[in-house]
């Protein structure tokens, strides 16, 4: 059982492990596996003559012939303004993990296809302490905006390997150059499935951690990132603990951290790492 002291962060966790799959959702097919599960809500939009031929589509299922037809989908419901594009592709896998065709990343959601995306911990040792640098999210960001994210995150682009994508983002976000940024570490793999507005959200989370200098000092490059900020290891583990400041997600990942830095005491590490990894594979 967790302590009063530890017993917030639950909450987190839970929030992110909202539904029990299926979630009323409809399996989506292909090869005989299931790849995804779609929104029985956006079943008329496969049904419509435009979309003839790329998808099965029964009351019980959603059959994909072809992987290579979800590009297409993705056109085609664009052009038919029936979600707003990210202009971004992200790669379909089967369960054994061999990419089978790409989607907008904004219909993830709606057909409930696993994606995975990279969270860095930039961490920096001071003498009074362990720091981490946070960013505060730009207030145009389609999903939370305004909130406090990672030094660097982002999404698995279609054809980018994780380091690849570390390396992408850590450029684009903070202006942290290659050679730096490849020096990060991969310490753990974080999965969750979660209702949220956008749709259904079944993510594979690749954490890092990085150490920086003590003098490097982050740069706004891209516009997603309003801000920079470096904060006591301990003031972050406050403002998880007892706000909602940060954006859903970073939650787990900085829960991570603070689980391998010992700040929990041993009873509450293991009940809120039973609860963290719950099903992990990795």
């Amino acid at each position: 059982m967790l302590s009063s002291a530890a017993s917030p962060f639950l909450r987190h966790i839970e929030r992110c492990r909202n539904v029990t799959l299926s979630a009323g959702r409809l399996p989506l097919f292909h090869e005989g596996t299931t790849i995804g599960l779609v929104d029985p809500a956006c079943l008329y939009w496969l049904e419509d003559p435009a979309c003839t031929g790329l998808m099965t589509v029964t009351d019980q299922a959603v059959t994909l012939p072809d992987a290579r037809n979800l590009r297409e989908l993705s056109l085609r419901l664009a052009r038919q303004e029936r979600y707003t594009p990210f202009h971004e592709w992200f790669d379909v896998r089967s369960p054994t993990g061999k990419i089978i065709g790409q989607i907008d990343r904004a219909l993830i959601p709606v057909f409930g296809v696993e994606a995975s995306g990279v969270h860095m911990n930039g961490l920096v040792r001071k003498a009074s302490g362990l720091h981490l640098w946070v960013a505060r999210r730009s207030p145009q960001k389609r999903l939370d905006p305004g909130k406090l994210d990672h030094l660097v995150a982002g999404g698995m682009s279609s054809g980018l390997t994780p380091e690849e994508t570390l390396m992408k983002e850590a450029e684009e976000e903070a202006t942290i150059p290659a050679g730096l940024s490849r020096q990060a570490s991969h310490v753990s793999t974080l999965h969750y499935a979660m209702s949220r507005p956008e749709g259904l959200r079944r993510d594979r989370l690749l954490c890092y951690d990085l150490f920086l200098p003590e003098d490097f000092v982050p740069h706004i490059n891209d516009g997603e990132v309003e801000s920079f900020h470096l904060m006591p290891v301990e003031e972050v583990f406050r403002r998880v603990r007892d706000t909602d400041e940060f954006k859903f997600n970073v939650n787990l990942v900085l829960l991570d951290l603070f689980l391998r830095l010992g700040m929990f005491d041993k009873q509450d590490s293991l009940a809120l790492a039973d609860s963290l990894y719950m099903g992990e594979a990795e």
